[in-house]
């Protein structure tokens, strides 16, 4: 199996969100990442990163949302393109999982018709609920007649151990991570925004857009363990980290 990371997108945010002592007025530069693992059994997506129109005219897309969380990509710097350069398109994709349904995870979904969409029950009930967009979910980016299929803990893709998916609520109620093994390099946890930066997790400090700062420093304690039997954590929004990372077809196997 190989595993590509993938740009999803470019964001800039204010850095008091994630660093509790950054001043009010500082912002810090978030890589939106995509995870394509090619499994023998199929090409599996862990996130599809922003819509496409994103990095053209965000307003009439997200709203007042932009204001807040500023797309600064170019306009071909989405996941469509990524694939492409690897030579891929939508349709080669069987499983999208979704980390959660937040704008800038799920952006891409609707493109991916022939593919199964992975979703925790408990975060399709969030979307759905009445505060969903005050929530942060966009119907025009997760509500699509899409082959929606609800998974669990300890889902495994394809029941062979390579991609089993865990629930690590906290930064949504139904936030999901991927422990992923590679013959060659070893285990890696795909924590998404569970663990959006290293710091929050070394600090054991919930970012404040956190859903349950409860739950978040539970899914912490639970990343921490599997880190310390040896994954690598691959972090939601990391821009230190995302720089070391291969990319792109410079994959992981």
């Amino acid at each position: 199996m190989k595993m590509h990371i993938l740009s999803g997108g470019r964001l800039r945010m204010r850095k008091a969100i994630y660093y509790p002592d950054a001043a009010a007025e500082e912002t810090l530069e978030l890589p939106v990442s995509c995870i394509l693992l090619r499994h023998s059994k199929g090409n599996v997506l862990f996130d599809t990163g922003c819509h496409p129109d994103i990095g053209k005219d965000p307003t009439s897309r997200w709203g007042g949302m932009a204001r807040f969380m500023t797309p600064i990509m170019a306009e071909n710097d989405h996941l469509l393109t990524s694939l492409a350069c690897i030579g891929l398109s939508p349709d080669d994709i069987s499983h999208v999982v979704c980390s959660h349904l937040h704008t800038d995870h799920c952006g891409c979904n609707q493109f991916f018709t022939k593919a199964k969409i992975l979703i925790h029950p408990a975060e399709l009930a969030a979307a759905r609920a009445p505060d969903g967009v005050k929530m942060g979910y966009l119907p025009t980016d997760w509500d699509h007649p899409l082959q929606v299929e609800l998974v669990g803990e300890g889902h495994d893709v394809f029941g062979d151990g390579r991609i089993r998916l865990l629930h690590l609520p906290g930064h949504t109620p139904g936030a999901m991570g991927a422990l992923v093994r590679l013959d060659r390099d070893g285990l890696f946890l795909l924590a998404s925004d569970t663990a959006s930066v290293k710091a929050n997790l070394d600090d054991n400090f919930a970012p404040k857009n956190t859903w349950s700062v409860e739950k978040c420093l539970e899914s912490y304690a639970r990343i921490r363990d599997i880190r310390q039997a040896g994954a690598t954590v691959i972090y939601g929004h990391d821009d230190a980290q995302w720089r070391t990372l291969r990319r792109g077809s410079d994959h992981y196997a």
